[in-house]
């Protein structure tokens, strides 16, 4: 952990850039390319900021040593290194992402909750991103279901954005699954500027990390349509409703369409083509 931290302080340092240099070494560990004591001060470090947010207790999963999912490595620039609170395990079920604009109308929310209600009926995990909005309300919905929920995060953990969903994001580090890839020591020293770009980031980490992606709704410069191509190349499924394609001011869905994305007119569409 302190070696992965240690390597995103170098100058330059990108998932990118880190993605690239780990496919030239596909047997090394983020060890072994930082020497012991700069690893363990920056793991040092770590422990220090996430307990000073309040994070007691949390966890990491890192590719080849342990319990990494293997599906991350469909990624265009798969992390090496998760962060995350709550109950591994679920990252495990069946899940598909539910994601959207962060100013939905008023039936984009009600979608969004009914389709989180029925994949919690059909046994699926329901993994968003925390944001305002459609994020918010399928994470509630599942909740309130009585389902599974997976929080991926652009922040690190301990960090909370928007500030509005922080009894949220903490009720899922508890009872469900909360997930960051950010690195905390890069994060305390970027300017505030730079810090939404890990945004784009985590959708990609998300779609690799579930069957597929629903839009609910969505405008033609959303940061949600990182994850719809994402999910395209990543080999997911990309479900995309009726609704969006009828909005007129937007035509990012036809494009999609194009390029394999499945339209949804009923849940029926999505278990078809999950099937």
């Amino acid at each position: 952990m302190g070696a992965y931290e240690a390597l995103f302080l170098e100058q330059g340092a990108t998932f990118k850039t880190l993605a690239e240099r780990f496919a030239a070494d596909p047997d090394a560990l983020p060890s072994d390319f930082v020497e012991p004591a700069r690893a363990e001060q920056a793991a040092q470090k770590v422990f220090e900021t996430l307990h000073k947010a309040g994070v007691e207790q949390f966890g990491i999963r890192i590719n080849k040593a342990g319990d990494y999912p293997e599906k991350l490595r469909h990624a265009k620039y798969p992390v090496e290194l998760l962060y995350y609170q709550g109950t591994w395990e679920l990252s495990e079920m069946r899940s598909l992402a539910v994601v959207g604009s962060r100013n939905p109308s008023e039936d984009g929310v009600l979608r969004a909750g009914r389709l989180a209600r029925e994949l919690v009926s059909r046994g699926f995990a329901v993994a968003s991103g925390l944001a305002t909005g459609i994020d918010a309300a399928a994470h509630t919905a599942a909740i309130d279901a009585g389902g599974v929920t997976i929080g991926v995060i652009g922040t690190p953990l301990g960090d909370y954005y928007p500030k509005e969903n922080r009894e949220l994001q903490d009720l899922i580090s508890r009872e469900h699954l909360l997930i960051s890839q950010i690195p905390v020591l890069r994060y305390q020293v970027q300017p505030f500027q730079q810090k939404r770009h890990y945004f784009p980031e985590r959708n990609a980490t998300m779609s690799a990390l579930t069957e597929g992606t629903i839009i609910v709704e969505a405008g033609e410069t959303s940061g949600t349509l990182t994850q719809a191509r994402a999910a395209l190349y990543q080999g997911r499924k990309l479900f995309i409703l009726e609704s969006c394609f009828q909005n007129s001011a937007i035509t990012w869905p036809a494009r999609f369409e194009e390029q394999g994305a499945v339209r949804v007119k009923s849940p029926d569409d999505i278990w078809k083509a999950l099937d």
